[in-house]
């Protein structure tokens, strides 16, 4: 079965014309120019244009759009950082993966946080706040990065060195403590605007890194089957009553010997062999 991140690399390559070149230098300017509005306005221009599941459904559908311009912060220091951010990560994935690809993964960020704001509001009824934002979708330019080059180093908050890799596990800690640190009596009016696009994100994220998160998955699986269970602990009786766990057919010689000696099963014997690194190779097949 062709993976799921194959079909939207195809869907890319055959729609070149979908892609919108320096779509997150667009995404910025207009974002800027929304927090430029609103210091002018008190936060009213971005009220306007937010994702309201209650006003859009009166009519006002141009916040099924506008509401990725809406800033996430007011702080001016905070806001130039993201900028920044966005500035380095999104043309950088766009030169990785090409304008349409790059178009297609913002895209379905935007309709995966469109149907998750409007479950959140029709499940909870909640209409006190916006239900869907582009933050966490923005954010996770970070973990397609980090998915892609792992050990890059990266300076955090531009002075200290760190892997791709170990922000990421930041970033996911992070994004998991906005929602463990929130007072229990506020969880009803927080939830409903954050988990939407917290799990907009993630979907999209494993939409376009399937194939990536595929072996991972397939291991976790296979270390907790119960197979692999009842083998482990099965291993740990015998070497328990036996003393060890591997002994060479050949030389006798066993992991409780030689600890640092390594064994191997043989597939070409008709049986379950085992042989130490010496004689995996040199011995007599058993039928």
């Amino acid at each position: 079965m062709r993976s799921v991140d194959s079909w939207l690399d195809r869907f890319a390559y055959r729609h070149p014309k979908f892609g919108i070149p320096n779509l997150m230098y667009l995404i910025i300017a207009g974002t800027v120019a929304v927090f430029l509005l609103d210091q002018f306005s008190g936060g009213t221009f971005s009220a306007l244009l937010d994702f309201y599941p209650a006003a859009i459904l009166h009519g006002q559908v141009w916040r099924l759009i506008t509401f990725i311009f809406v800033p996430q912060t007011y702080k001016i220091f905070w806001f130039i950082i993201s900028m920044f951010f966005y500035a380095f990560l999104g043309p950088f994935m766009e030169r990785e993966w090409g304008s349409a690809k790059f178009t297609l993964f913002y895209a379905c960020g935007i309709l995966l946080s469109v149907i998750f704001g409007f479950l959140s509001y029709f499940i909870t009824g909640f209409s006190m706040g916006p239900t869907a934002s582009m933050y966490y979708v923005n954010m996770s330019l970070f973990l397609a990065f980090a998915t892609l080059y792992p050990d890059a180093e990266m300076r955090f908050y531009f002075v200290i060195p760190i892997r791709a890799k170990w922000l990421a596990l930041l970033y996911v800690f992070l994004m998991l403590w906005d929602i463990i640190q929130t007072p229990t009596m506020f969880l009803p009016i927080v939830l409903p605007m954050m988990v939407p696009s917290i799990l907009a994100s993630l979907v999209n994220y494993v939409l376009f890194f399937w194939s990536y998160l595929t072996p991972y998955f397939r291991r976790f699986r296979h270390q907790n089957s119960r197979q692999t269970i009842n083998f482990k602990k099965a291993a740990r009786e015998a070497k328990k009553d036996k003393g060890y766990l591997h002994k060479c057919a050949v030389c006798g010689i066993t992991d409780a010997d030689d600890p640092n000696m390594e064994f191997r099963y043989c597939s070409k014997c008709n049986g379950y062999y085992c042989y130490c690194a010496n004689h995996i190779n040199n011995h007599v097949h058993i039928q």
